[in-house]
């Protein structure tokens, strides 16, 4: 959902830790499978895949740990049964004031953790793979109810709480403006959960934003809804 943030500047604010597991030039220790004590094998080639082995990995750490979550993004599309053509990065939301204990949960998993100059999410490693801890979506800030409507799905044989349809839909709609506008990304996910989403709520709670407008007007002429 965001760029790369193996580039990102290490910043620190309040409330949220500036984490690493490693001193700058040292590779932090690997990952531990949540289900045992032994490090996990190489991750195939596959990008699809070594991103999925990612999700599976901090949503069983964050669950394992009692946090209140959802997967979100390209990831949590492919569990309501998306294409399995992943974005560059791992999406999970939670709750602005969980941050800095979640953080500490991945730290204390071997996984580096980190804050980039954005103020709406952390960062972390997994596998290689970039994981975005999000806790604004769409300039709003991740609330309970929305997390609590998250739906258990099983990711690629893992179980845990993925974003409804709906929430996930107007997340990717409403993040629409004249600096971010990637309708080429969205409509796979708008075509492939089109029936399971309540189209009206995402346009009321869109508003009258012209990118947002935009995307319901492309998806209307395509017959998407």
């Amino acid at each position: 959902m965001t760029q790369n943030g193996d580039d990102a500047t290490l910043v620190r604010r309040p409330g949220i830790p500036d984490l690493r597991t490693a001193p700058d030039g040292a590779e932090p220790a690997p990952p531990q499978d949540p289900q045992a004590d032994q490090p996990l094998q190489e991750l195939p080639q596959d990008r699809n895949q070594a991103l999925l082995e990612a999700a599976k990995q901090v949503g069983a750490l964050l669950k394992r740990n009692g946090h209140l979550f959802a997967l979100a993004g390209s990831v949590a599309a492919y569990a309501h049964g998306g294409e399995k053509n992943l974005k560059h990065d791992v999406d999970f939301a939670i709750r602005p004031e969980d941050a800095e204990a979640v953080a500490a949960t991945l730290h204390e998993a071997g996984l580096t953790v980190y804050t980039p100059p954005e103020d709406w999410l952390i960062k972390a490693t997994c596998f290689g793979q970039p994981v975005d801890i999000i806790f604004e979506l769409a300039h709003r800030p991740v609330g309970a109810d929305m997390l609590e409507r998250a739906q258990e799905l099983s990711v690629d044989s893992v179980r845990m709480p993925v974003l409804a349809p709906t929430d996930l839909l107007w997340s990717l709609t409403a993040a629409f403006s004249e600096h971010h506008c990637d309708f080429g990304a969205a409509l796979p996910i708008a075509r492939a959960l089109r029936e399971k989403v309540d189209w009206e709520k995402v346009r009321r709670e869109c508003g009258d934003e012209p990118m947002p407008a935009a995307f319901f007007f492309l998806l209307e002429r395509l017959n998407v809804i």
